[in-house]
């Protein structure tokens, strides 16, 4: 081949290079975003800004280490999904989608009993409310219903209990994914998984359950940057009252994120190999809890149980 001739070729490739390394830079930075990589990184930055204000008052992430992981419950061999600590007993609730049940677990991951559930089709949330009380969502059914457990419940049958349907999901497999009581404003948090990923806050139900009237109002909670919802997928959250926090978490993005009452990003928690103590990645993250001395508890599909300390220890613990 003549010079002449190469060189045109050369000018005719060139084009051709900038649109190739054009689109796999493109479809890089989708990724990156759609993964919520992107938007962990920029809340993970935010962290140095937000220190001096919420170190000490907040939950504060980068302050945990894993105490307990990947510890596979025994007597439970898959499904694990939600979870709550219950003050009362010192205990975590969690539900089983398949069989539906409940499991009760020590804060040490043991199983110390189980609970069929009569009635429900795929519980994936549960949350304790007050005393015996607790509530639990149904991502089939997108209801919510409030449920009696006490020390010698062996039985829990949805028929008859107070229950409330919210057909807010388009995709039945992608709905109620995680709520959570907020005593201290008296509401209910539900998280929906995806399409799309978002935050209910359901006002009023304390009222309606005790025959008071039918006031419910349902609004939704956003994060008040400008990214909203950073990661993939919602797969559970938690109100914490001490604080008046809320913690979001994500099974896709592999991480815990922090906000304050008004939606400002807090702190975040990578659930990565190498990350807070973790040997490995936390693999599939479905159930999230905190208790009063602050310590996090995390289930993980399809039966794994993890603990997070916090060091120091916070001035807003028990």
């Amino acid at each position: 081949m003549s010079l002449s001739t190469a060189l045109p070729l050369a000018r005719r490739r060139r084009p051709l290079f900038w649109g190739m390394a054009a689109f796999v830079l493109a479809g890089g930075g989708f990724w990156l975003w759609a993964s919520g990589l992107f938007g962990l990184g920029l809340q993970y930055l935010n962290m140095r800004q937000t220190a001096a204000d919420w170190q000490e008052k907040g939950i504060w992430l980068p302050y945990y280490t894993a105490q307990i992981e990947a510890q596979p419950v025994a007597g439970v061999e898959s499904n694990l999904s939600g979870l709550t600590w219950a003050p009362e007993s010192d205990t975590l609730f969690a539900v089983i989608n398949r069989p539906p049940g409940i499991a009760e677990l020590s804060t040490e991951g043991a199983l110390l009993r189980l609970i069929p559930l009569i009635g429900a089709v795929d519980p994936e949330g549960i949350s304790h409310v007050e005393g015996t009380v607790f509530v639990i969502s149904d991502e089939a059914r997108q209801s919510l219903n409030w449920v009696e457990i006490g020390p010698e419940t062996r039985e829990v049958d949805l028929a008859g209990s107070p229950e409330l349907v919210l057909n807010y999901g388009t995709f039945h497999n992608m709905g109620f994914e995680g709520v959570s009581w907020d005593s201290a404003r008296d509401e209910l948090f539900i998280a929906q998984e995806m399409l799309p990923i978002r935050v209910l806050r359901v006002g009023g139900l304390t009222d309606a359950i005790a025959g008071k009237g039918f006031s419910i109002s349902v609004t939704e909670w956003a994060p008040g940057d400008r990214f909203g919802h950073f990661t993939t997928d919602l797969s559970s959250l938690s109100a914490h009252d001490a604080t008046g926090n809320l913690l979001l978490l994500s099974d896709m993005t592999g991480a815990l994120a922090e906000y304050a009452p008004d939606g400002s990003p807090v702190s975040v928690m990578p659930l990565w190999s190498g990350w807070h103590g973790l040997r490995d990645d936390v693999p599939q993250a479905e159930g999230l809890a905190v208790d009063a001395r602050g310590d996090i508890y995390i289930v993980s599909e399809p039966n794994l149980f993890y603990r997070f300390s916090r060091d120091p220890s916070p001035s807003w613990a028990d």
